[in-house]
């Protein structure tokens, strides 16, 4: 069944076209490159793994309830709408909860995948080509997973989000190199690599831990990527230049503050919207969610640079300003921990079974 057929909502069968702005820039300088950004590449390339091996796919998810998710995380609890829907309402809202928030995932790395071939052409300098080029895969290998994972255990899209889309569309067109890497690299892949911890950690079906782990161990490659790249250029810059990319920075955190409040879900249901927003704006649960979402993003623009009154104000203005406290090497870190962590898991799952299979051989031989 074509995926076209599975939308929430139909989307146009012709492709979006986003123009781009901009030159590819070629390099004659092949010797040498930034020991760090060389480093990431080469790590880039030892971390490769195959979506269709390393996944354990045959694990059933509960269409209602995607992740597993404890019922504290529902962003209408206590709500007198959620206390006046039915059972069969409330599965219904959680299959098409799980829908939207997979399908933004999917659409937010089928972006990174044109962002990062685009950053491969339009960056100066060779070292961050390499890297770049070992993004792409990546994000051709998540864009590959997310898309089973929908298709096959959840059998529902959702269309992108206009926010995202707008964000993607802004970072492609302009034709200041460094402006895809900031909209991407800091801006997308950091709220994502936010959200993805997030449900990575509270979920508790096996296989979207293991999705969002593995995912995880390479977006914190790719956020380190485009701190490095950006940080000395815009130490660079002019009072004007910075000035406008966190102008930049201020917008698309506005955008992507509200890229998860879920509003798509509300509409297709046919609930009462405008009170189903003022319930998640104003609780604690999406205060705290909302915080944590931005616990990547804020450390990151201050460490490139981009740290003017502006940036903080809006910040100050969302509530996650502290952030900027956050330790982004130690995050990465236990990333790349966790990841591993699933690894070894599985590993000891499928030798346990193995023993279990050969001694159960053994007392039927015996027998």
């Amino acid at each position: 069944m074509s995926s076209f057929d599975l939308y929430t909502t139909p989307v146009p069968d012709e492709t979006w076209n986003v123009p781009m702005a901009g030159a590819s820039r070629f390099t004659w300088e092949y010797d040498g490159g930034r020991d760090r950004l060389l480093g990431l590449y080469q790590k880039g390339k030892d971390k490769q793994w195959d979506a269709q091996k390393r996944i354990d796919w045959d694990l059933e998810v509960d269409p209602d309830n995607v992740a597993g998710l404890p019922e504290e995380f529902n962003p209408l609890l206590g709500s007198a709408v959620w206390d006046k829907m039915s059972q069969k309402e409330r599965d219904e809202f959680g299959r098409h909860q799980g829908a939207w928030l997979f399908s933004q995932f999917l659409h937010g790395e089928q972006g990174a995948l044109n962002v990062s071939a685009r950053i491969v052409q339009s960056v100066p300098d060779l070292d961050a080509k390499f890297y770049a080029a070992t993004q792409t895969m990546d994000e051709a290998r998540h864009v590959e997973l997310y898309t089973r994972f929908v298709h096959e255990k959840i059998g529902m899209y959702y269309p992108v989000n206009q926010d995202l889309a707008r964000l993607l569309a802004e970072s492609l067109e302009d034709s200041r190199w460094d402006l895809p890497y900031l909209g991407m690299q800091v801006l997308i892949e950091g709220l994502a690599l936010a959200a993805f911890g997030l449900y990575r950690d509270m979920s508790t079906n096996p296989l979207v831990k293991q999705l969002l782990a593995y995912v995880m161990q390479d977006e914190a490659r790719h956020v380190a990527f485009g701190r490095l790249a950006l940080k000395d250029y815009y130490a660079q810059l002019t009072e004007k230049e910075r000035a406008e990319r966190e102008e930049f920075v201020v917008e698309g955190c506005y955008l992507m503050r509200d890229r998860f409040k879920g509003r798509e879900v509300f509409e297709q249901l046919g609930m009462p919207v405008a009170e189903c927003m003022e319930y998640v704006d104003n609780s604690a649960m999406y205060t705290l969610y909302q915080s944590l979402l931005f616990s990547r993003i804020v450390p990151c623009v201050k460490d490139v640079g981009l740290w003017g009154d502006k940036v903080q104000a809006a910040y100050a203005d969302m509530g996650v300003l502290d952030n900027a406290k956050a330790d982004l090497e130690a995050l990465m870190r236990q990333d790349e921990e966790i990841a591993e962590k699933v690894d070894e898991e599985r590993y000891a799952q499928e030798v346990a079974a193995r023993k279990q299979e050969v001694d159960e051989a053994i007392a039927l031989g015996g027998a």
